[in-house]
């Protein structure tokens, strides 16, 4: 690759970021991928080369024995910026109502940035008929107003997809912020047939954190509704059991896919030509 290209490509990966800006901006379709909203876990799929998707549920309402919170939002960016690789950021914001004493209303919980990778490329893929395999992995962010400290985590997904439905199973491990206890999570998503323009979905989750000897159980229903290549609308019920309290949560949200830009194999230098990058007009 020329000195042209390299310094080419670096301002691309820098106008990339601008990710807010350029989605103000245009309204370019990016090609078909599967929603990751409304669960906890996720697929062994990532955002195309130059694509970035918002997963964004604008208004969330959790509740907890007699505690009641709404996030708003839960967010979630995407951006694929390899072939088989993904860039992932999460944040939530939580306001409290009625907190108790001494706590505070609102907080920005479960920051973190993650890379995801498609170790196995398969039928999400559509690159054979045996399960894609993926891993996410990467740092716990400190939290606004909560824990103000790091962790690590790591999910390694496999998913398969048959005629009339699709599976993703998550094996999820986190060293907790702060202390660096270990937390597990194992989780299954269950996906009503693919090409449907609504399909019912459902998971359901373990998670045990070791140190606190806390169990949690989980389960959601809810469905997804592919409106175009570009938006995905969803809404789910999850009830779980937290130790020996209730929780209830009912989630509403929304897919947003937008091609940033795209990369083109021309003719010329070396055997298989060179790669051009160029922004999605």
């Amino acid at each position: 690759m020329s000195r042209i290209e390299e310094d080419g490509l670096m301002r691309l990966s820098r106008r990339a970021l601008l990710v807010p800006s350029l989605a103000l901006a245009g309204m370019s379709l990016a090609p078909d991928a599967a929603a990751y909203r409304p669960f906890d876990g996720t697929d062994a799929d990532v955002a195309a080369l130059g694509d970035f998707e918002l997963e964004l549920g604008p208004v969330h309402w959790y509740s907890q024995r007699e505690a009641s919170s709404l996030i708003a939002p839960a967010t979630v960016l995407n951006l694929g910026f390899l072939p088989r690789w993904e860039l992932v950021v999460d944040f939530q914001n939580s306001v409290a109502i009625d907190p108790p004493g001494g706590q505070p209303k609102d907080q920005v919980l479960d920051t973190d940035v993650f890379t995801k990778v498609v170790l196995v490329p398969g039928v999400l893929q559509e690159r054979g008929p045996w399960p894609s395999v993926a891993v996410e992995l990467g740092p716990l962010l400190p939290n606004a107003n909560g824990q103000e400290a790091f962790g690590a985590s790591t999910d390694l997904i496999v998913s398969e997809r048959w005629p009339g439905f699709t599976m993703h199973v998550n094996n999820w491990f986190e060293l907790t912020r702060g202390d660096l206890h270990l937390d597990w999570f194992e989780g299954v998503v269950l996906e009503g047939p693919s090409r449907a323009n609504v399909r019912p979905v459902g998971e359901l989750f373990v998670e045990h954190e070791f140190v606190a000897n806390l169990t949690t159980w989980s389960a959601l229903v809810g469905a997804i509704w592919r409106q175009s290549d570009a938006f995905d609308f969803d809404v789910g019920l999850r009830e779980a059991r937290v130790g020996d309290e209730r929780a209830t949560e009912i989630r509403l949200g929304l897919t947003w896919r937008l091609g940033l830009w795209e990369a083109r194999q021309t003719g010329g230098h070396g055997r298989y030509g060179t790669t051009q990058m160029a922004l999605r007009r």
